[in-house]
C-alpha cells in the first residue's frame, strides 16, 4: 500500500475551537504523517497573509487573513492562489485533500492530490446561517471526491446513494480519557459552588438545542441544577433560558472535561427536533457514557439506535417525559450501568477508527496510482510535475 503522502485539511471549524472529530481523526493522523490543516479567511488589516502556527512536529495550523478587498471581492481566487504560495513554502507535493466543507472546493479545483476525501460529519446545509450555494459545492465535491466518510449511520443513509465509496465511520471516544470521570474527586472552582443534584451538557449552544425544553425542564425541577458548558454561537446569549438553576460556565478545555462530568448526577442531550438535527450523530453521547454519566436525550436518530434501543440512554421529548427520564436516570446503578458501557464502547476508539480510515485511504490511493501516473507523465503539458497542475479544469 502507498503510505508516502501529506493529508492537507480544509476545515470550517477551527482547530482551537471546540475539540471534537477533526482534532480526534487529524491528531492521531499527524503521528505518522504531516497534516496542514487550514482553516476558513479571517479579516486582517494588513496585506493579504498566511497565519501559520505549528501545532506539534508533523501538524501545522494555517489561517489565511485577508485584507479588506481580498476578503469582500474574488474571495475563493485569492485563496486559492494563497494555497499555491502555501504549497510551496510548506514543500507539499504529494497529498490527500481531506474535505470538512464543501465550500473548499472552490479553492482547490485546480490542485492533483493524490486522492481526495470528504468526511462529512454535518448536513451542513441545514445549519443556520448556512450559505445557499452549499449544496452545489456539495454535489460537486462528490463528484470530484475519492472517498466519503459519514459521522453516523443516518448521514450514510442519506449520502451512501450519492457516491460510489462511502464509508460509515460513527463517533468514536477516548475511553481512558472520560473514563477519569469514573475516579475524580477534585471539584473545578466555577462548578463547585453549584450545589446537586446536577444536571450537564458540555458541547456548542447553538441553534440545535431545544431551549424551550431546557427551559421547562428547569422550571418544573427548580430543585434541580443545570450546568451548561460551551461557546455559545449563531444565536444571541439573550435568547437562551435564564434561569437561577441553569448555569453558563463558559468553554471548557478539552483535558478538563472529566472534572466536570466527574460531578454531574445526569449527562444530557436536549437536542431539537429539527432540520439541523436531523442528520446528528453527537460524539458526547459515547464520551457521556465513557464518564460513567446516565444520559437523557431527546430522540435523535443517531442516539435513539443504538443508544437508546440498547437502553444505555434515556429518550424523551416532552418537558414531563424529560423530568421523569431523569429522575429515572439518577436512580441508576452506576456500576451496572457502566458494566454495560464498558461492555459496548469496548474496541470502539478513535485509534481504531483512524486505523480503518487510512486502511481505505491507502488502498484508493493504490487504486489511483495507475491513471494518476499515465495523467502525469503526459508529454502534452510542460507543467507535468507540479504538484500543483490543474487536473479538473
Amino acid at each position: 500500500m502507498d503510505k508516502d503522502f501529506d493529508i492537507v485539511c480544509l476545515s470550517h471549524l477551527r482547530w482551537d475551537f471546540v475539540y471534537q472529530r477533526p482534532q480526534h481523526l487529524l491528531s492521531r493522523c499527524a503521528q505518522e504523517r504531516r497534516v496542514l490543516f487550514i482553516e476558513e479567511p479571517v479579516l486582517t488589516d494588513g496585506e493579504s497573509a498566511w497565519r501559520v502556527t505549528p501545532r506539534s512536529d508533523n501538524l501545522t495550523v494555517a489561517v489565511p487573513g485577508l485584507s479588506s478587498a481580498d476578503f469582500n471581492g474574488n474571495q475563493d481566487a485569492v485563496v486559492a492562489g494563497m494555497i499555491d504560495r502555501l504549497f510551496a513554502e510548506q514543500r507539499i507535493s504529494r497529498y490527500v485533500l481531506w474535505y470538512y466543507t464543501p465550500m473548499a472546493v472552490a479553492l482547490t479545483r485546480h490542485l492533483m492530490p493524490v486522492a481526495s476525501v470528504y468526511d462529512c460529519m454535518d448536513e451542513l446545509s441545514a445549519f443556520a446561517g448556512a450559505s445557499p450555494i452549499i449544496r452545489l459545492r456539495e454535489a460537486e465535491l462528490f463528484e470530484s471526491a475519492d472517498i466519503v466518510f459519514t459521522g453516523g449511520q443516518s448521514l450514510y443513509e442519506s449520502k451512501r446513494r450519492l457516491h460510489g465509496n462511502v464509508h460509515v465511520f460513527p463517533s468514536s471516544v477516548d475511553v481512558a480519557h472520560f473514563g477519569q470521570a469514573r475516579e475524580r474527586t477534585d471539584e473545578p472552582a466555577d462548578q463547585a459552588r453549584i450545589p446537586g443534584p446536577r444536571l450537564g451538557f458540555f458541547g456548542v449552544i447553538d441553534e440545535r438545542l431545544d431551549r424551550e425544553l431546557i427551559d421547562g425542564v428547569a422550571a418544573a425541577r427548580p430543585d434541580w441544577q443545570f450546568v451548561m458548558l460551551g461557546p455559545v454561537v449563531k444565536i444571541d446569549p439573550s435568547q437562551l433560558p435564564r434561569r437561577p438553576n441553569i448555569h453558563y460556565l463558559g468553554a471548557k478545555h478539552y483535558t478538563d472535561l472529566p472534572s466536570y462530568l466527574a460531578g454531574w448526577d445526569v449527562a444530557l442531550l436536549p437536542f431539537a427536533r429539527n432540520e439541523s438535527t436531523r442528520f446528528i450523530s453527537p460524539t458526547k453521547t459515547p464520551e457521556y457514557l465513557a464518564a460513567g454519566c446516565p444520559v437523557v436525550s431527546t430522540s435523535i436518530r443517531d442516539v435513539v439506535r443504538p443508544y437508546g434501543e440498547m437502553r444505555l440512554v434515556h429518550i424523551a421529548d416532552t418537558v414531563d417525559a424529560f423530568v421523569s427520564a431523569a429522575e429515572q436516570a439518577m436512580r441508576t446503578d452506576r456500576a451496572a450501568l457502566q458494566a454495560r458501557v464498558d461492555a459496548f464502547l469496548d474496541g470502539n476508539s478513535w485509534d481504531a477508527t483512524w486505523a480503518r480510515m487510512r486502511t481505505v485511504i491507502e488502498s484508493k490511493i493504490g487504486s489511483n496510482a495507475p491513471a494518476r501516473l499515465v495523467e502525469a507523465t503526459s508529454p502534452s503539458s510542460e507543467l507535468a510535475s507540479s504538484p500543483l497542475r490543474d487536473s479538473r479544469s
